[in-house]
């Protein structure tokens, strides 16, 4: 296959996924890992992919990854970003978690805490805390988005106004360099800005692959979180930008 048709390729397993593993790429065309990083370092100069360590994503900023493919993606990195986030929860804390796989990630992480109360918009999130019985966990009410189980809408909007919490622990789809949270659907925005709204502390959990990823509704600013949770920050001047604005990047 030529390096062309090669390229063409793997965009278009790129949109079909929503994601790209630099292993399973080499595996599938037959060439070395090597050959693989250096068509995707091409394609994501030519705007084609958005690169990230260990593979690439989808430049579109219409439609999200599959939930079933955002569950397996950057999993290590979200779970070392979850391991650490949790230490800065106390027990008998109060807390919004919101829709996303890195936010369930940070569940799971939760489970050996004691006395916290719970409220989320994430049915996959209240499950996990099914037979924690020293916890107390309110569902929003709302709209339910499948397959996510995020539930959305005005109502749970307005759900999430009644509250206010120690922490609430928020996921995002794309940070722009320039440090505006990016998402793809206006709803679950504005439940995400209730939720930062109505928290003390904001903690936002986010792998590499979230910077620069393009999504198509603006949530808010970077700067509006009290701390980034990241396995690693690739912007020099957003790091910057935040240490002037005192939000704590924490790299796990």
């Amino acid at each position: 296959m030529s390096q062309h048709s090669r390229h063409q390729e793997i965009v278009k397993w790129v949109i079909q996924h929503g994601y790209a593993n630099i292993d399973d790429l080499a595996q599938h065309f037959s060439v070395t890992p090597q050959t693989i990083r250096r068509d995707l370092n091409s394609l994501a100069n030519n705007g084609k992919i958005v690169r990230y360590h260990g593979g690439a994503v989808s430049q579109t900023s219409t439609q999200n990854t599959a939930y079933h493919t955002r569950q397996i993606m950057q999993l290590n990195e979200k779970k070392r970003i979850a391991k650490q986030l949790v230490t800065y929860i106390p027990n008998h804390a109060s807390l919004f978690i919101n829709i996303g796989t890195t936010t369930e990630t940070v569940a799971k992480a939760l489970l050996k805490h004691q006395g916290l109360k719970i409220i989320t918009n994430n049915i996959h999130v209240a499950s996990l805390f099914c037979n924690k019985t020293d916890f107390e966990v309110i569902l929003a009410g709302g709209q339910l988005r499948q397959p996510d189980g995020g539930i959305v809408g005005q109502a749970t909007v307005e759900f999430i106004q009644q509250f206010k919490v120690d922490f609430g622990i928020i996921g995002i789809s794309g940070i722009d360099a320039d440090g505006a949270l990016l998402d793809f659907d206006y709803q679950e925005v504005k439940v995400s800005q209730a939720i930062i709204n109505n928290s003390r502390a904001v903690f936002l959990a986010a792998d590499q692959s979230k910077f620069g990823r393009n999504a198509v509704v603006r949530l808010g600013h970077i700067t509006q979180v009290s701390k980034v949770f990241t396995d690693y920050c690739p912007f020099p001047k957003l790091k910057q930008r935040l240490n002037d604005c005192e939000v704590e990047l924490i790299e796990c």
